[in-house]
């Protein structure tokens, strides 16, 4: 194919060639120039489709001269470093990749936190780093979501960003966010019992419903504290029977836990049927999901509960309570059963403890008072 003829314009340093275009005849302007030693030629544009004139293919040879626009070659070759510096970017979003990437595929908190990742940080924040948060775009995230969200909520969410800049820091994969992140106050101190009535309530409808999955699995909460979630993995392979402990796996608190077998945990689970792997599993032979939900709040109504009373979480409130009042169990032991990872956590109950020593110790007075009335009365009696 023969060169095509070059034709100078009035400009120096730009000209054109006409080719065949789809409207006619078409010009590609075509400037050069010297920079830093080195003679540059580049396509300015088409006539046409870019709209090129001399004039403006002048304009443009004149900023590439005096260095106030790219040349096409340095253009390039910014768009790739560019490229090149995305990739390598740990931003949210792909932090949360590797974040994830680390934790057990079945873990129930990564299944939460992966939820408020993709509702609530990912479609505004998911491609900055860290270190390209201010203090202004955290407050506003807090501030917005408590207009719609409870306090509680708002802490989970914003816990996940810190978790995630704090494992960006300690994988040593980028710089952390740089300031502290302010957390909304929680008061959940909100300890839910029953009292010996509804207990007696709930246990009959447990016992006359027809759904066997369901009653059993209020049962263990009652009767272990266990967590929904933890019931919902529990693995037949998970029980140790001979040892007579539960094997707890990738609990709330991250790691691995066992708690004792109870006799009464023993007796619900050896009149349990054993259809699959899982404990609790629904009638297509799959493990339970949040569906548990809906069945277990039948028997809460049949039971005729608050309305406000969690039909499982409330039930390990209820299995906390009891073991706190009755005086025979201290807060550590306490803290082991419910597998708190923090002491702090069990602390809510520790009122119910100390009302079960003031009655003991207001028992030891009781009892010396009578003795010392006792006495007294003898005396009496011999005086007389």
């Amino acid at each position: 194919m023969p060169k095509q003829k070059r034709i100078k314009t009035k400009y120096p340093g730009v000209y054109f060639i006409e080719v065949d275009g789809k409207a006619g005849s078409d010009r590609i302007y075509y400037i050069r120039y010297r920079l830093r030693g080195k003679v540059i030629e580049e396509k300015a544009g088409h006539q046409f489709s870019d709209g090129i004139t001399e004039a403006r293919a002048n304009a443009i040879r004149a900023d590439r001269i005096r260095g106030k626009a790219l040349s096409n070659e340095q253009r390039r070759e910014a768009e790739k470093t560019a490229k090149l510096a995305e990739a390598g970017k740990w931003t949210l979003t792909k932090l949360w990749d590797e974040y994830k990437a680390q934790k057990p595929s079945d873990s129930i908190p990564v299944k939460y936190d992966g939820y408020r990742f993709n509702k609530y940080l990912k479609p505004k924040y998911g491609d900055r780093e860290p270190s390209e948060f201010h203090q202004l775009d955290v407050d506003r995230i807090r501030v917005n979501l408590l207009k719609e969200k409870s306090p509680q909520t708002v802490k989970h969410i914003l816990g996940l960003l810190k978790r995630l800049c704090n494992f960006g820091v300690n994988k040593r994969l980028c710089p952390g966010i740089g300031f502290k992140i302010e957390m909304p106050r929680v008061d959940n101190q909100t300890t839910e019992d029953l009292s010996p009535d509804q207990l007696k309530s709930l246990l009959k409808a447990i016992n006359e419903s027809t759904d066997i999955q369901a009653a059993a699995f209020m049962k263990m909460a009652l009767f272990t504290g266990m967590r929904r979630g933890e019931l919902i993995k529990l693995q037949w392979k998970d029980i140790d029977e001979d040892r007579g402990f539960i094997m707890i796996r990738n609990p709330k608190g991250g790691k691995t836990q066992m708690i004792p077998l109870n006799d009464q945990a023993r007796e619900i689970l050896k009149n349990h049927p054993r259809k699959k792997d899982h404990v609790f599993v629904r009638e297509n032979g799959l493990p339970f999901t949040n569906i548990i939900n809906k069945r277990v709040r039948v028997i809460k109504e049949a039971a005729e509960l608050p309305d406000d009373f969690r039909p499982l979480h409330g039930l390990r409130h209820v299995y906390a309570s009891m073991l706190a009042s009755s005086g025979q169990v201290d807060m550590y032991t306490l803290q082991k059963l419910l597998t708190h990872k923090s002491p702090l956590m069990t602390q809510r109950y520790a009122h119910l403890r100390d009302e079960s020593l003031k009655r003991a110790s207001n028992l030891a007075g009781s009892i010396i008072t009578d003795i010392t009335n006792a006495k007294s009365e003898i005396a009496e009696n011999q005086s007389s």
